[in-house]
């Protein structure tokens, strides 16, 4: 997904007065400030009070389901290519939200979101901390290797293993 392609999104769903934060690929390149790799997708953490109106919305607009692992993450496709993965979170007191993973049980926590850049506009962004938690407990491909490394060089930050 283009920059362009994904401000369009986030604009769609701030005009429809929903709360999401960007995660994922795009939400790293939006802590750094730049883009520093193309995306396949644009993966938003949404208000799950919300879900089956950001669904619907989507909808309209084109966008089919096309994996549901419900209540963890929707994903979505256009016909033209683009894609959104959504994490709905139960929004929490301290701005951020829980994330109930598929065992229904477990919950992760997504803190406050930040304030990032994409495109030089301001978005809201996972935090640092969120994005290196999130990167952890699996198999790391290309792409979380690069982005971890980008974390590292943007920030000074030591990076856990896998990624040291």
């Amino acid at each position: 997904m283009r920059a362009d392609q994904v401000l369009q999104i986030l604009d769609f769903l701030a005009t429809a007065q929903v709360v999401v934060w960007v995660d994922g690929g795009w939400g790293v390149d939006a802590l750094i400030g730049r883009q520093t790799r193309e995306h396949e997708d644009l993966d938003l953490v949404v208000d799950a009070g919300r879900v089956d109106h950001v669904r619907a919305l989507l909808h309209s607009e084109g966008f089919e389901v096309i994996r549901d692992w419900s209540p963890t993450a929707i994903a979505f496709l256009h016909p033209d290519g683009r894609s959104v993965d959504m994490h709905p979170v139960e929004l929490t007191p301290n701005g951020g939200g829980d994330q109930i993973q598929l065992d229904r049980q477990t919950r992760w926590h997504y803190g406050a979101p930040t304030s990032g850049h994409i495109d030089g506009r301001t978005v809201a962004c996972c935090s640092l901390a969120d994005q290196v938690a999130s990167h952890l407990g699996y198999e790391p491909d290309a792409q979380d290797l690069a982005d971890m490394q980008a974390l590292a060089e943007a920030f000074g930050c030591p990076l856990p293993p896998p990624y040291a």
